[in-house]
């Protein structure tokens, strides 16, 4: 089945380039606006082989992994108590419901002024909106545990603290890891999208923006989607961890 599904899987791209070339063939669309899926990947292709936009890549990664991490740190124990104590939802609740529903790259200038144009600005838009996806997603696992799993540790006689580390955390452990993959993707997403308002001169938004400014469109169609293997490949490497850590809960 898996050698089936893989050839699946490409496709639909395969059609989208296809159809990308007919259109290109046909000049149905001005070239400047949109060139050759040719022009695009063998750009694609160049700016790889240079080596130069590793820089980039590397520290639009840094920047993203440092806003995630902070993220797991305020998001998980914050998502524990709101899910454990309902006090602490009760305080908390309206607060995270009104930052999730905020648009987050609004609040960039307010960050902007409160920690200047370097990349402390940036990390703390990311750290914001992911430690919400973290926060509610870990508040529901643990509120949303298995009861029956619950009961039958109380009958065993399992301790408070053991109840909760291996029983309520572990059920809580699918719903973290998918509020991981969201707040990783979402990470990303914001870093490019801040690094092509201000304050930096390296990172793959800094130059999709600066390929745009100069009408340089198949350097910036090949940066977009090099930008979308980067996302890609993220999430295929917290998938291969997820299925590590929680083993019992993959199907």
């Amino acid at each position: 089945m898996k050698s089936i599904k893989k050839p699946v899987g490409l496709l639909l791209p395969a059609v989208i380039i296809a159809i990308w070339q007919i259109i290109s063939i046909l000049n149905l669309v001005n070239p400047i606006l949109m060139p050759s899926p040719v022009s695009v990947f063998s750009t694609l292709f160049k700016i790889l082989l240079s080596g130069e936009i590793l820089v980039d890549v590397a520290m639009t990664l840094v920047r993203t992994f440092a806003g995630f991490f902070l993220s797991l740190v305020i998001g998980i124990p914050l998502g524990i108590l709101m899910g454990y104590h309902k006090k602490v939802y009760n305080y908390l609740g309206f607060l995270v419901d009104f930052f999730i529903g905020m648009p987050h790259v609004a609040l960039f200038p307010l960050f902007l002024l409160l920690f200047g144009i370097g990349d402390e600005a940036k990390i703390m838009v990311v750290v914001l909106a992911s430690s919400l996806f973290i926060l509610v997603n870990t508040m529901y696992g643990i509120r949303y545990a298995n009861k029956l799993r619950i009961i039958t540790s109380k009958i065993m006689k399992v301790s408070g603290f053991d109840m909760f580390r291996k029983v309520m955390i572990m059920e809580a452990m699918p719903y973290i890891f998918a509020g991981m993959k969201v707040a990783l993707s979402f990470s990303l997403v914001l870093i490019i999208a801040t690094e092509m308002l201000i304050g930096t001169n390296v990172g793959l938004g800094y130059k999709i923006i600066n390929a745009q400014l100069i009408y340089q469109t198949p350097e910036m169609y090949a940066l977009i989607i090099l930008a979308g293997f980067v996302g890609y490949f993220l999430n295929k490497i917290l998938l291969i961890m997820e299925k590590k850590i929680i083993h019992w809960n993959i199907k």
